[in-house]
């Protein structure tokens, strides 16, 4: 059974005006609150060991499940619509907030959030192209979204450590890289090691997850499928191709944004930045 076969079987179309259609939805719903009371325990641990968390703990919880449930039926119209347009939407939306997150860690590099948010796009959209080329998925919005969203989630967390990595590496070996430039080095020369460096350990917790997959814990994708039913010999199918295109997308990400961060690091006579690098 093909990748795209397998999804389709799982999915199953639901029409949130047709009759017990809110009941059931709520009735669905005391899991997800019955599991809160997990939470629960945090909570009350945070608050037993004094960490001043707890508000931000109930913060992030109440706001995971109200964006979830909103973007539960912002996609169901999506995927009813099978428009190119709102793919496209949906794609570019994801790709902004990404961007802007990757950004905030990155705070230092100016531009940042621009900077990660074209990383973020050519490193997904060349990998998504891929894809498709190659049969792996449909182009409509039942498979592109979701694995469009993997990919760009993935590729903002190495995008925005690999700018942040950067930008304190050449600060705190400034006098290397100036030395490198006054004997005539280019920007990508004198900062080849610090680039090297900052990529590695951005890239270092994608490879070891690919490494360990499925020996330490089932992936999102596959626990998914086999919690819908699937065989597991069918859903390591997916987890393959999602492992695999997660590299690919982190690492042209990732790579990329060093290129798009060397005119806001140095000056047009290949001089550092003194604003950039000062506290």
């Amino acid at each position: 059974m093909s990748t795209s076969a397998l999804l389709q079987g799982l999915a199953q179309e639901v029409d949130p005006w047709a009759p017990g259609f809110w009941r059931d939805f709520g009735i669905g719903m005391l899991k997800p609150l019955a599991a809160t009371a997990a939470v629960a325990m945090a909570v009350a641990l945070s608050s037993t060991q004094r960490l001043g968390i707890e508000a931000e703990m109930l913060y992030a919880i109440a706001r995971s499940f109200l964006q979830l449930s909103v973007i539960g039926f912002v996609l169901h119209f999506i995927f009813t619509q099978n428009s190119p347009l709102w793919i496209l939407l949906a794609y570019l939306f994801m790709v902004t907030v990404a961007g802007y997150t990757a950004g905030q860690r990155a705070r230092r590099v100016p531009r940042g959030g621009y900077i990660a948010g074209v990383s973020i796009l050519v490193g997904t959209g060349v990998t998504m192209f891929l894809l498709v080329v190659l049969s792996v998925f449909e182009f409509t919005p039942r498979y592109i979204i979701p694995v469009a969203g993997m990919m760009v989630g993935n590729a903002m967390t190495v995008t925005g450590v690999t700018m942040k990595k950067l930008h304190e590496d050449v600060k705190s070996q400034r006098n290397l890289v100036e030395t490198a430039l006054a004997l005539g080095a280019t920007p990508r020369q004198a900062t080849a090691g610090q680039v090297r460096r900052s990529l590695v350990i951005a890239l270092s917790p994608v490879i070891d997850n690919a490494k360990t997959v499925g020996l330490i814990a089932l992936p999102g994708a596959m626990t998914g499928l086999i919690m819908g039913g699937a065989s597991p010999l069918e859903a390591i199918q997916l987890q393959i191709v999602v492992m695999n295109m997660l590299m690919g997308a982190s690492t042209v990400s990732s790579i990329l944004s060093t290129y798009l961060c060397w005119p806001a690091f140095f000056t047009k006579a290949f001089q550092l930045e003194d604003s950039v690098f000062t506290d």
